[in-house]
């Protein structure tokens, strides 16, 4: 507005000047009429001021903003804060339990089933009877020893009661004896080897497979896999393979997170187990973490956050807030200059570690600072800016 006045007056005292300069040159009209003509256009200037004044004055009253927003860009601000960082490496994991048992058989070979004594899903003590193998052939080599055992046990007790008489030879006697511990011994041997027809459970658990049937060929493991397995979930384990460039900040001891979501639960926990072999094929190390047994069952997906990275007291915002130039990482705050008004600054950042959207400060931001969260890719630096509404957290 003070522009128009400034152009209006301008042009009037130009028209002044004209008109004097016309009037000489042309030598008409007396002194008298000059100073009337003079008078005149001083008045329509006055005039002309007091509209534009006015007129100015109902603007100001009727946009005060658009005013405003003129001279300083629009923006949002908020302080930097102080808070705990950590960083998690987010993987994915199965529960297994402790105690597998693949039941195999004791003999080492195997037998044919004879009679299965669980069903699947059933609950097995340790030492129950699972299933028995054909045993035939070592049962008839046992009642022939035991025909041979009660003839040689006979005989020695006719040659004993004949020695007790003095009739016949100590060797006869020793010889007899003999026998007898002999075919004891074999017997008790044949005894064992028919008992290792049997099986037995080794672990409490559930009968989780029972893959074999009555006339069946049972030798632990079938084409299909283990053809008896036992678990035992009173104890459970999360198991998982991470990536091996880890492997300097996952160790024993590691905290973790396990959430298990088809179960709709989640305990804290620590790495137990972290192997010190690279898988040359996937490029992980396996780690385990235990977790309370109960009504989980093994081969459950688990989601595992394992605590890699931790820094209290850091200076933490929104990872978008960081822009990047050809001098690196930057971020813009506000701050008042020489004429207290709000300018942009930019300030170079050494960011650390990012995590679920936030990214720690390691150096260039302190608590307290004005960070600019809206409109920061649209300024510049030592720009004039209005903070809009009341400033939040950055964090």
């Amino acid at each position: 507005m003070k522009q128009i006045i400034q152009y209006t007056l301008t042009a009037t005292f130009a028209l002044l000047v004209i008109a004097c300069g016309e009037g000489a040159k042309e030598k008409k009209g007396s002194l008298g009429d000059k100073k009337a003509q003079l008078e005149k256009l001083k008045k329509e200037m006055a005039v002309t001021a007091t509209e534009i004044k006015k007129l100015e004055e109902e603007i100001a009253r009727l946009d005060t903003a658009a005013a405003l927003l003129n001279k300083a860009k629009l923006i949002a601000a908020a302080p930097v804060t102080i808070q705990d960082f950590s960083h998690y490496i987010d993987i994915q994991g199965t529960v297994t339990a402790e105690d597998i048992s693949y039941i195999a058989p004791a003999n080492g070979m195997g037998g044919v089933v004879t009679a299965i004594y669980i069903k699947e899903g059933q609950y097995v003590k340790k030492g129950q009877l699972i299933l028995k193998m054909d045993d035939k052939v070592l049962r008839t080599q046992l009642q022939q020893l035991q025909v041979q055992l009660d003839f040689a046990k006979n005989i020695y007790n006719r040659q004993k009661n004949l020695w007790e008489q003095n009739i016949g030879s100590e060797v006869q006697l020793i010889t007899a004896k003999n026998n007898v511990e002999a075919l004891e011994k074999q017997l008790v041997t044949l005894n064992e080897q028919i008992r290792l027809y049997t099986v037995t459970s080794s672990v409490n658990g559930i009968a989780d497979v029972v893959d074999v049937k009555v006339g069946e060929m049972f030798t632990g493991a079938g084409a299909r896999g283990p053809q008896i397995q036992i678990v035992n979930n009173s104890t459970l384990k999360v198991k998982a393979n991470i990536p091996e460039n880890y492997m300097s900040r996952v160790h024993v001891g590691s905290q973790v997170e396990i959430s298990l979501p088809d179960a709709g639960k989640t305990y804290s926990s620590k790495i137990n187990l972290a192997s010190q072999l690279i898988d040359p094929n996937s490029r992980t190390f396996a780690i385990e973490a235990s977790i309370p047994g109960g009504t989980v069952r093994p081969n459950t997906i688990a989601a595992l956050r394992i605590k890699d990275y931790s820094a209290p007291a850091a200076v933490v915002i929104p990872v978008n807030l960081v822009q990047t130039d050809e001098n690196g990482k930057y971020v813009y705050t506000v701050e008042k200059d020489s004429k207290n008004r709000n300018v942009v600054k930019k300030i170079p950042v050494q960011v650390g570690e990012s995590y679920n959207n936030m990214i720690e400060i390691k150096a260039g931001l302190q608590a307290g600072m004005q960070l600019v969260t809206a409109g920061y890719q649209s300024v510049y630096d030592k720009q004039v800016v209005q903070i809009d509404g009341q400033t939040t957290a950055a964090n």
